[in-house]
């Protein structure tokens, strides 16, 4: 760094941020402190900020003059704040690891302020002190877990992100018909909805919260929420578990109309008139569900739900790769024709697929009579597809729920019957 850049605006912004993170932090620890005895506090609310200033200097020092004297200089205050947190209180009891991490960060953040990158450094902070702030909700969560959510919790970490990153996302096996992440990330949604299912219930009751991630799950994959709900049912776990699958499944009709009024608005009436029959009849058994389910309530009385599932998301994974390689074997062995029957299976697992296919035609490729027929041929052989999930699943405990999906099945194959004979 020149001489004439130590008076630039930039480097008076980075020491501001320097001290702005000091600040921040050192507001959380000297309020957290407040009750102690003067002299008793190793490091306030003034520490603190000058340690983030100081921070940012060392990084100033290593640009200006060279990293050999700003290394020295950091050493020797690493060396005293050691000295000084070691040093700690008598009573062991009031002994306290946290404000000795926090004043290393708050000089850690002080460095990445002075080196030029304030932003990173301020929201650094303020992630720390809210991490701080949150200290009695952080301890009354730990104390609420039990030994079954733990497990769930390091289990989904695991398969979210110590193995989904570094799964190839590219074509394998036969007919090149699998993608690794792609087939994996179907687990990590099961799991995950499982995982919402079971925290919105803890929050909000079992009732609420399953409703909750029904109608959350639907917006985005009636199936994966089908597969976790189901799996759920068959543990004879409390809960609305069949108003969910059927309530998933009535969003989900929502969810192929309104984003094929985005992607293909003239498309929109014309499916309309195919798949609104078969949606009234979902929302019709979910209400129907529901209040079976709740009148039923207080003679279930099972209890020891839990959070997370694997076998039931393998499963579906298998599922989902045996379409996938169908898929494929369809299109290379029957060319055109293959193609479109690939569509109703690639359909029986992700409506949006096709909807987002047929949206990507050419204008007038297809009479958009005959798309909306097979834009509800799509969603009949998705229904058929999470009736076959419910009862592999949960067996005879889903039979709400397959009864429920049946009857929105049979009406929406009525009405594509219909529309046919009228093409």
């Amino acid at each position: 760094m020149a001489q004439g850049s130590l008076l630039e605006p930039s480097l008076a912004l980075s020491l501001m941020a320097a001290l702005a993170v000091g600040l921040l932090i050192g507001i959380e620890r000297g309020w957290r402190q407040r009750g102690e005895p003067d002299g008793a506090r190793v490091a306030g609310v003034r520490t603190f900020t000058l340690l983030g200033g100081l921070g940012g200097l060392v990084a100033v020092v290593a640009q200006a003059v060279g990293v050999a004297v700003a290394a020295v200089v950091l050493a020797g205050i690493m060396v005293l704040l050691g000295a000084a947190f070691l040093r700690g209180p008598a009573d062991p009891a009031r002994r306290d690891a946290t404000t000795g991490v926090s004043a290393m960060i708050a000089l850690a953040l002080g460095l990445v302020a002075g080196a030029g990158y304030p932003a990173v450094a301020v929201a650094g902070a303020a992630i720390t002190t809210l991490v701080l702030a949150t200290r009695n909700q952080a301890h009354g969560f730990l104390q609420s877990l039990n030994e079954d959510e733990v497990q769930a919790i390091a289990r989904f970490a695991v398969i979210s992100a110590a193995v989904l990153p570094f799964l190839p996302d590219s074509q394998y096996g036969p007919y090149q018909a699998w993608n690794p992440f792609n087939l994996w990330l179907v687990v990590v949604f099961v799991t995950g909805f499982s995982i919402a299912g079971y925290v919105a219930n803890r929050l909000f009751g079992e009732s609420r919260g399953t409703i909750a991630t029904a109608i959350i799950g639907g917006a985005y994959s009636s199936t994966a929420v089908t597969a976790a709900l189901s799996a759920r049912l068959n543990d004879g776990e409390p809960g609305p578990f069949a108003t969910g699958i059927a309530l998933a499944t009535a969003v989900m009709y929502l969810r192929v109309l309104a984003l094929a009024s985005i992607l293909a608005p003239e498309l929109a009436l014309p499916l309309a008139a195919v798949i609104s029959p078969g949606a009234v009849v979902a929302w019709l058994s979910a209400a129907l569900i529901w209040r079976g389910e709740e009148t039923g309530k207080a003679k279930d009385g099972h209890s020891g739900s839990k959070p997370f599932e694997l076998i039931p998301a393998l499963g579906f994974l298998a599922a989902v790769a045996a379409a996938s390689l169908l898929v494929r074997w369809a299109q290379s062995a029957f060319g055109e024709a293959g193609a479109a029957w690939s569509l109703f299976i690639a359909g029986s697992f992700d409506v949006d697929a096709a909807t987002v296919t047929f949206a990507g035609l050419p204008a007038g490729a297809i009479d958009i009579h005959v798309a909306a027929v097979a834009l509800g041929g799509t969603v009949a052989v998705n229904m058929a597809f999470k009736i076959g999930i419910v009862l592999a699943n949960a067996r005879a405990r889903g039979r709400r729920a397959a009864i429920g999906l049946t009857s929105s099945l049979l009406v929406l194959l009525a009405t594509l019957a219909w529309h046919l004979l009228q093409l």
